[in-house]
């Protein structure tokens, strides 16, 4: 999948603010955003699995969508990074907050 310009740029910014913001290895917080749907949910779970990742969901007032949060140990921020990467390239309609 090739990233555009602006989505590249932003992740470079987000590169270098979590080098200048935390030690690495570091815990890290994920928060994505994707329709009620159970095997898009779990799309994103099986993508964290074996990480030891505590991941909790909560539904929108109205049930059209999920937030999940992944709050995981990454060993630095290239990690972190190929990880969000991998998110929006396997979960259609995810939003990563």
């Amino acid at each position: 999948m090739s990233l555009d310009k602006k989505t590249e740029e932003f992740y470079n910014k987000l590169r270098s603010q979590l080098y200048e913001t935390a030690s690495w290895p570091s815990e890290y917080l994920y928060k994505f955003i994707v329709p009620t749907d159970q095997k898009k949910i779990s799309q994103i779970e099986d993508l964290f699995n074996n990480l030891g990742a505590v991941i909790t969901t909560k539904e929108s007032g109205k049930g059209t969508y999920t937030s999940v949060s992944v709050n995981v140990d990454m060993k630095d921020p290239d990690a972190v990074i190929a990880k969000y990467k991998k998110v929006a390239e396997e979960v259609e309609g995810v939003i990563s907050l």
